[in-house]
């Protein structure tokens, strides 16, 4: 078990695609038995690394797979995708979610990239980035109006909600609604007006601190105390090995399992994973988590609870 009196947060991103339930339930207990912080999957409808034409499970169905055998860490999407659902329909499902966790749930949310699954399934994907980014800072709007009051209207420029309630509502006081993405003029923006959390993913720490340096100009800019949102970043994948040849043999397990894969794996020993690491702590991101591909690597697993984490900056 980690020090769950430690300042920094960890987490860790289990990929849904090319892998089968049996897989994901067992990390998920893993990931609550090593003491993380929070469990996410991603929210698509085919895979987004290497081919797309395989097996995906989708994201609300194993987070509630989740709820049941688990008892630890939080639960959530990273992030949703906002065109997939009706706003308001998300937030009852993230409402039963917390319910079914015992109050662990996490509403996460973006305003949704990947074009080829939405003209698969017949979901609309809008004109332009920008059109979908008005429609996430609706659509969030109605949803922090939904968990936090008795009722909420959306504005009304792409939702119609009108007077929609929420009940029950969650278990926790204030469930979290975490926003990803990091475009300067229009995601911040929405983040400095209505989010509890932040995720930037896969960027230097240096640009991530410029990232955070936008969002505080929004927040002082929509009178938000920025101190209020917590600052998380995803690492992508990663792999722990003293010993090269082992580290190389462990991404080539990950390459034949998802055919077509190109994302950069994160390499190294534990001294190494810590040096990368530690300037993001040191810039704020103290909600830090890495992503696990199938087939899952249990040694990174247990070695970034065990040794990492207690390595980091507090």
């Amino acid at each position: 078990m980690t020090d769950e009196g430690h300042p920094i947060r960890t987490g860790v991103l289990v990929w849904n695609q090319y892998t089968d339930w049996p897989a994901m339930r067992d990390i998920a207990r893993r990931v609550d038995d090593l003491g993380y912080d929070s469990l996410w999957t991603w929210d698509h409808l085919y895979p987004i690394i290497g081919d797309p034409q395989g097996p995906f499970l989708e994201g609300y169905m194993v987070l509630a797979g989740w709820s049941q055998v688990t008892a630890r860490p939080t639960l959530g999407l990273m992030v949703g995708a906002n065109t997939f659902r009706n706003p308001a329909l998300v937030v009852k499902m993230v409402t039963t979610l917390d319910h079914l966790s015992g109050g662990r749930a996490v509403l996460g949310i973006g305003a949704a990239w990947f074009e080829t699954e939405h003209r698969a399934f017949g979901i609309e994907f809008g004109r332009s980035v920008g059109q979908r980014l008005d429609w996430l800072d609706e659509s969030v709007e109605l949803m922090r109006g939904m968990l936090h009051g008795p009722s909420a209207s959306a504005r009304g420029d792409h939702y119609a909600a009108r007077d929609v309630r929420n009940d029950p509502p969650p278990l926790r006081a204030h469930l979290p609604i975490l926003i990803g993405g990091s475009g300067e003029r229009k995601t911040l923006r929405t983040v400095a007006r209505f989010a509890d959390a932040w995720n930037v993913a896969m960027v230097s720490p240096e640009e991530a601190a410029r990232k955070d340096a936008v969002l505080r100009r929004w927040c002082d800019e929509v009178g938000r105390d920025p101190s209020q949102i917590e600052r998380t970043v995803s690492l992508g994948p990663m792999v722990i090995r003293d010993d090269d040849a082992d580290a190389r043999a462990t991404i080539a397990r990950f390459h034949d399992a998802n055919p077509g894969m190109q994302r950069a794996v994160l390499t190294g020993s534990v001294v190494q994973i810590v040096d990368s690491v530690a300037p993001y702590v040191e810039h704020g991101f103290r909600h830090v988590l890495f992503h696990a591909v199938p087939p899952y690597d249990e040694e990174t697993l247990q070695r970034f609870a065990e040794e990492v984490r207690p390595a980091l900056p507090a």
